[in-house]
């Protein structure tokens, strides 16, 4: 069923009519323009995101966007104009990925969508968006596919590339370990062989010498217990956990409980201390290794900047049933920043053609972007963010690896 934001604090958000300054006056005798999904008045916003299923964990990403337009709406809005943000529940199906986006194109009438989660899913509507010529803006998905705008231009991704993050690792692990034993756990989908194959490229002709065993998990599977004992198995000393954050949690307890110690690298989509590492527990989960490109809210260091305490006011105001120690938390509220600006750069001219415009010409430093890395788009470059921090856990915190 849909899950749209009017019930309690994460629905259907509609909001005050007070209206704050354009940023970028217009001309006085400038023509308003919209497409469906705008008006003088709103701008009507599609998402989907599994808040059940497997993998409901990342419900609270599209939570924290709710939260986000909410904050905009109460401040006036964009232009003037009220967001009006419908998110709907997909339980991490494909399947119900494009029944849910049909319903907020065709029968919604939205704008364009936003923020939507997983690879799969995304790549489910991926040629009906672009057909119906309709934004499916910063899709919460780092696989390549998502930067191609010269075949698909009505489609762009935000985060990392999991190839990037792939590679980041099997680099890091030919300069530390040239003789390590690798061993591979990986979702068996899309997720899955976009980070292989960046994990591959990174190994390069040394792939199948380092790479001794693989094991799959579906996204269905109650547990990853057998997969575990067979890569221990293995005599690997060096593990490259592919999983999303329930099967990251299971596997780094598991890992603990069968005495496995390997070398650690554990993909970016699960890194969230309270979500994956807390479950896990922390004493299993020291010495993981990751890439991060965001700050971490639990960070010693972070605390006192300004970048954290708005992120905290923030939550506090807005969000207040979300743990702002969770990553997945400042992924919604970045992502949801990074619209907002896109939104305050088109003006009156609400077209799509206009959205995809000016969500090519951004330059932009979030606040709780890792220090050192700024978002930047182009008219041929549709991957915002193209840096990464590798970081180890330390028990309590992440930790730049240099």
């Amino acid at each position: 069923m849909r899950n749209t934001i009017a019930r309690g604090p994460w629905a259907l958000i509609a909001c005050l009519a007070l209206a704050l300054p354009a940023i970028t006056q217009a001309p006085a005798q400038a023509q308003k323009k919209y497409d469906t999904g705008a008006s003088d008045t709103e701008i009507r916003i599609g998402n989907f995101v599994p808040y059940s299923g497997p993998v409901s964990a990342y419900g609270t990403i599209g939570k924290a966007h709710a939260a986000y337009f909410a904050k905009i709406n109460a401040e006036g809005g964009i232009n003037g104009r009220k967001i009006t943000y419908l998110s709907a529940d997909d339980a991490y199906n494909p399947a119900q990925s494009v029944e849910q986006t049909r319903k907020l194109v065709e029968r919604d009438g939205v704008l364009l969508m936003f923020g939507a989660l997983g690879t799969s899913h995304n790549q489910a509507v991926h040629r009906y968006m672009n057909q119906r010529k309709v934004p499916q803006l910063f899709v919460s998905t780092g696989a390549t596919r998502w930067g191609d705008p010269k075949n698909f231009p009505w489609t762009m991704g935000w985060q990392p590339t999991y190839q990037l993050e792939g590679r980041t690792f099997a680099q890091h692990i030919l300069a530390t370990r040239p003789q390590a034993k690798v061993a591979v756990l990986m979702q068996n989908d899309d997720f899955g062989k976009d980070y292989l194959k960046g994990v591959l490229d990174g190994f390069g002709e040394q792939a199948k010498q380092r790479i001794v065993v693989q094991q799959t998990y579906e996204v269905g599977d109650p547990t990853v217990d057998s997969q575990m004992v067979a890569l221990k198995g293995s005599g690997a000393d060096t593990f490259i956990n592919i999983s999303t954050p329930k099967f990251a949690a299971q596997s780094i307890r598991k890992a603990a409980d069968i005495g496995w110690k390997p070398a650690h690298y554990l993909v970016s989509v699960s890194l969230s201390i309270s979500s994956v590492l807390k479950p896990a527990g922390l004493d299993n989960a020291r010495g993981v290794m990751t890439a991060s490109y965001l700050r971490e809210p639990s960070d010693p260091t972070n605390q006192g900047t300004p970048e954290l305490a708005g992120y905290l006011a923030f939550m506090k105001q807005f969000y207040p049933a979300g743990d702002p120690n969770d990553s997945l938390n400042v992924i919604g509220y970045s992502q949801a920043q990074t619209l907002v600006q896109v939104l305050r750069q088109a003006g009156d001219e609400l077209t799509r053609a206009n959205i995809m415009k000016q969500a090519a010409s951004l330059k932009m430093d979030l606040p709780m972007l890792y220090p050192g890395i700024s978002l930047q788009t182009g008219a041929d470059d549709f991957f915002p963010i193209k840096k990464m921090q590798l970081v180890r856990f330390d028990g309590s915190r992440y930790a730049p690896v240099q």
